[in-house]
This record gives C-alpha cells, structure tokens and sequence, in this order.
C-alpha cells in the first residue's frame, strides 16, 4: 500500500466526517500511520463537509492532499468539486441515491452505491455512511474490514448501543 490519500465528501450531518475518523482509527489499530483532517462550514448540518485522510506504512507529514486515490462523494457538489482531485486509475464512489449526475472523468473507477436507498430498506436513512463505508473498504482493502467492525464497536457501541447491530448489518450489506 504505502501511502493511500482520499476524501470524504458530503453534507452536513451525512456521517462523512465519522467515516474517515473511523478509517483513521482503523488504521492506527493495524499500526499504520494515519491523519484525519477535517473541514466544515458554519452550518453543519445541512452545509458542506469533507475531510482528507492519509493512511500510510510510513510516517505521514502533511494531513492536506492534492490528488486522491480514493473520493467519496455522497452529494452532487461534493462530486463536482472533489473528481477533478482523483489521480488517473483513482477510485470513487458516487452514493446513487442523490447523485444523478455520471462521473465526467474516463480514466478513474467509479462505484455507484445507493447507499440511501440501501438504508431506507433496512429501515434507517441515517445509516447510509455505514453502507457507503463498507462499500470504500471493499473497493480499496486500505484497512481491514475486521478493523473497521472493531471501531465501530468502540465508536457506537458505548453511545448508540441499540444502532450498534444496525450499523454493522449496514456496513457488511454492500458487495461489488
């Protein structure tokens, strides 16, 4: 692997900032290196936020990056603003259910997950960060799965305990 960079991307209360937290934590549990760098507006919920996360076998200096291996975008301006950072053969994954636009790039693997619909179906439309996750780990293996389930157990277990078998039934339900 060496060094793997990517952004999470989407609105405000979509759970994006809560996945790269748990891809970071993930991480250092499998003694890599990592950084967590987020960003939001005034608004929070409702408003933009994204964060960069660099997982890597070595150190890492910088959290700020300039070109991803990995997007996930789960809103359409998320999309627009974060394609154009993906390296050629970079991975992104679209979350379908509310982005209707296609990817405008030819030279990049694009997963379309719809990860609303999914949640509505398991009855829970807060949980698509959790299938959009799943669906990040299994297209990139840059932490195991068996490491994120170890997080989410430590993360929501103690808090939200009785969204803790939902959120887990989440995570594992996206297969490419």
């Amino acid at each position: 692997m060496s060094t793997y960079k990517m952004f999470f991307a989407g609105s405000g209360g979509q759970g994006v900032l809560l996945m790269g937290q748990m891809v970071t934590y993930a991480a250092m549990l499998e003694d890599k290196s990592s950084t967590f760098f987020p960003s939001y507006g005034p608004e929070m919920r409702g408003g933009t936020a994204n964060c960069t996360v660099v997982v890597s076998d070595k150190t890492v200096s910088c959290p700020l990056i300039y070109e991803a291996d990995c997007v996930v975008a789960m809103n359409l301006p998320s999309l627009i603003k974060f394609e154009p950072t993906l390296k050629p053969g970079g991975i992104l994954l679209l979350n379908k259910s509310i982005i209707q636009q296609e990817a405008k790039r030819g030279d990049i693997k694009v997963y379309d997950v719809p990860a609303n619909d999914m949640a509505s179906d398991l009855g829970n439309a807060r949980i698509a960060n959790m299938i959009m996750l799943g669906a990040f780990i299994r297209t990139t293996n840059v932490v195991s799965s068996a490491s994120i389930e170890k997080v989410i157990h430590e993360t929501l277990g103690a808090k939200k305990a009785e969204m803790l078998d939902l959120n887990l039934k989440a995570f594992e339900l996206w297969r490419q």
